[in-house]
């Protein structure tokens, strides 16, 4: 039976499924909601598909966040060491119109239903622009959805009754102007907002429940994660350390800037990559609070005691993995762990692929690329699926690589480094394809 393969979503990930799945020969059809590739980076001011804030930058440098297939010195050399937005999406357009990827693409349509038949069929129903619904019979199902966009909102007893929004949400820091702002949130998308939003606001505050790591974007002149990389073959234990230790001779302690010390090893949550936000607390644009204990009316309490009226919370809190066009009896990985090996493949439905299901100390399409080519070179029959499947998707679910802390953002992490090692370890020692340069004017 010749192969068919759906691809569910086109963004970083899901065109490096399709251009991967192609080079193998292979008949694919891709779907996405949106109207070009991209995913999380095609701005926009609606809510949608949880675009990036107006003003995102990329917080891994471009050295470590390119495919190998299209390098960004092939693309562009101009390019800073931080991309925008803007040129994040033009880049992932450029490797799509070099590769010819649209024309496998069906845009404009959502997968409202995906059910597996059997070992060999998937019945894929499709809603179109126009709303007519289609269901479409595939061999084997490739899911690039993306695990940024359904909005995970915290608990806390009482009701706010200002404008209370999610990052999801978030454009523009000037819709803020001269109001009280509240921030929830210690990662990189609350920095990001206590940030923007300080420039217009009259007030912004930011409550985290515990004490973060704030990373600045550049050590000794280079970027930050390139430093990290020569530590790369070293145990997690000592680059763990020695992360600490350069930190604290950088930054210094976080109670010179009003913050919580950690209580954690670096590793055991998602670093912050923000060093504004602490220019801007030393600055008293942002002003750091402890969690909160309870909203009444406009007033927050906070577990330190004090208290504070605002007109906006914006709640940075995270996403539920999602995959809405799966039943929840099928699959639901948005409170458990994800036992799923290599972070893509399911122990027991060996049609079924996951894509970018991974949460690296660093950036996610490299690793999507590899796993991509893996994926691949399975559905060609040059490459086997594990006889212990089982055992390894144990080993991987409950020994990752790091031990991070109790929480549902924190189930699918993985170390950069080491998880490109593994992945490496299932290709051929050549695998990197270097096309001809590309040319600025490829951009779709």
């Amino acid at each position: 039976m010749n192969k068919r393969i759906c691809v569910i979503g086109t963004g970083p990930s899901g065109i490096a499924a399709i251009k991967n799945l192609l080079d193998e020969g292979l008949e694919v059809v891709a779907y996405d909601m949106n109207s070009n590739v991209g995913g999380n980076w095609l701005y926009s001011e609606e809510e949608s598909h949880s675009s990036v804030f107006e003003t995102t930058h990329i917080i891994s440098s471009k050295y470590l966040s390119q495919y190998e297939d299209f390098p960004w010195d092939d693309y562009d050399p101009t390019i800073p060491d931080y991309p925008s937005h803007n040129q994040l999406a033009h880049y992932f357009q450029a490797y799509a119109h070099h590769f010819g990827l649209l024309k496998h693409i069906h845009f404009n349509t959502e997968v409202v239903k995906a059910h597996r038949v059997s070992e060999e069929q998937w019945d894929i129903t499709i809603k179109k622009a126009d709303g007519e619904e289609v269901t479409e019979i595939f061999t084997d199902l490739v899911v690039c959805n993306g695990h940024h966009w359904n909005p995970r909102w915290p608990n806390y007893p009482g009701e706010f009754t200002g404008a209370y929004l999610h990052s999801h949400q978030f454009k523009k820091g000037n819709t803020f102007k001269d109001q009280r702002v509240l921030v929830i949130g210690g990662g990189n998308s609350a920095c990001d907002v206590a940030v923007e939003t300080s420039r217009f606001s009259e007030k912004t505050s930011i409550s985290m429940r515990r004490g973060y790591r704030i990373i600045p974007k550049f050590f000794f002149g280079k970027p930050s994660d390139l430093v990290a990389e020569k530590t790369a073959k070293l145990p997690i234990k000592i680059r763990s350390l020695l992360t600490n230790l350069l930190i604290r001779i950088f930054i210094g302690k976080n109670k010179q800037y009003q913050l919580q010390e950690p209580d954690h090893n670096f590793g055991q949550t998602h670093p912050t990559i923000n060093d504004e936000l602490l220019y801007k607390i030393r600055h008293g644009k942002v002003h750091p609070k402890v969690d909160i204990e309870r909203f009444e009316g406009k007033t927050v309490h906070f577990k330190d005691g004090s208290k504070e009226d605002f007109d906006v919370v914006i709640a940075c809190t995270g996403f539920v993995i999602t995959h809405p066009f799966f039943e929840n009896s099928f699959i639901d990985y948005s409170e458990g762990p994800v036992p799923l090996y290599l972070k893509m493949l399911h122990p027991e439905h060996a049609n079924l692929f996951f894509i970018g299901l991974f949460q690296p100390l660093g950036c996610i399409w490299p690793g999507a690329e590899l796993q991509a080519k893996i994926i691949a070179r399975q559905l060609k029959g040059k490459w086997q699926r594990p006889a212990n499947m089982k055992e390894l998707v144990e080993k991987e679910t409950y020994q990752p690589h790091y031990k991070q802390i109790d929480t549902p953002r924190h189930t699918i992490t993985v170390d950069y480094h080491l998880f490109r090692k593994e992945l490496l370890k299932h290709l051929p020692k050549d695998w990197v394809q270097r096309e001809p340069k590309a040319v600025l004017t490829t951009q779709a």
